[in-house]
């Protein structure tokens, strides 16, 4: 199942090779609620991690991404971890109306309006 969130690309991190088959790259963006914003990281993961290359911090950003949660057991201790794999990063704002911006209308042209019937009372009565 994605999710969806929009926010300000905050910080964005280099690439990690974290093994010869495995590479990662984070990022972080700040979502406005209410009086105190979200701070919220994200990761790409192989050939994902160059999505973030045409971003720079401060833009507005819609990212797409799954929940992942595994369980982890070494020496006998349990943890569980969650990550946001983001796999899309779109712009957001830039081909958007603007909020409160009043929505263009297109209005009929002269060719469009019925055509007048000979027995029809103009009179609304």
């Amino acid at each position: 199942m994605a999710f969806e969130v929009e926010g300000k690309l905050y910080k964005k991190f280099d690439t990690q090779k974290v093994t010869d088959t495995f590479q990662k790259r984070e990022f972080v963006i700040e979502m406005e609620d209410g009086m105190y914003p979200q701070i919220i990281k994200f990761q790409l993961t192989q050939n994902n991690c160059d999505k973030l290359d045409s971003f720079n911090e401060g833009d507005q950003i819609k990212v797409t991404f799954n929940l992942r949660g595994r369980e982890y057991t070494k020496e006998g201790r349990t943890s569980y971890f969650t990550n946001l794999d983001a796999w899309r990063l779109d712009k957001v704002g830039a081909a958007e109306a603007a909020p409160g911006a009043p929505a263009q209308t297109e209005f009929p042209s002269a060719n469009d309006e019925p055509a007048i019937q000979a027995d029809m009372d103009d009179l609304p009565f």
